[in-house]
């Protein structure tokens, strides 16, 4: 009887700990087309902790947030983090392009035309909406709304 207990409770401790283990999610493999016409790929920034963020010219927190997004790329991107800001399918590319020039952003900005990108990641409506992605992929973390900066910055250094 002792043992059967000793037994069950063993096999809840390691599927607990298993569901934990296993239980983020794998970023989708998109394609982002950048305004400067590269495409990056979800493949290609592995190995890099990503900050994905779907955003608006027309959206007051979205442009809130961009500043802090600038120094903390300029602060942490020779360690290995990565930005990629996704446009909404609604936001014209010529704003979106006078924006990121206007404002020097210095990471990648990339245009989801026809909305593939806010799909595959979960149908994102709401902007701004941020995922951040660990070295291998998986999401580590989803921001909607603006972000916390000092624990975004917290769980980055964390994952470098």
């Amino acid at each position: 009887m002792k043992r059967g207990l000793i037994a069950v409770v063993l096999l809840v401790v390691l599927a607990g700990l298993g569901y934990f283990a296993f239980s983020r999610n794998a970023a989708p493999d998109v394609s982002y087309r950048t305004l400067d016409g590269r495409v990056l790929t979800q493949a290609s920034l592995r190995d890099k902790v990503v900050l994905v963020n779907f955003w608006a010219t027309s959206c007051p927190g979205c442009v809130k947030e961009m500043p802090e997004m600038k120094k903390m790329y300029q602060t942490l991107a020779p360690q290995g983090l990565e930005i990629v800001a996704v446009a909404m399918s609604y936001d014209p590319p010529a704003y979106v392009k006078t924006y990121a020039e206007k404002n020097a952003l210095p990471f990648p900005v990339a245009l989801d035309a026809d909305g593939s990108v806010a799909r595959a990641f979960g149908d994102v409506q709401l902007t701004p909406t941020t995922f951040l992605i660990g070295r291998d992929g998986k999401v580590l973390k989803r921001y909607v709304g603006v972000m916390d900066f000092a624990e975004v910055e917290h769980l980055i250094a964390q994952n470098l």
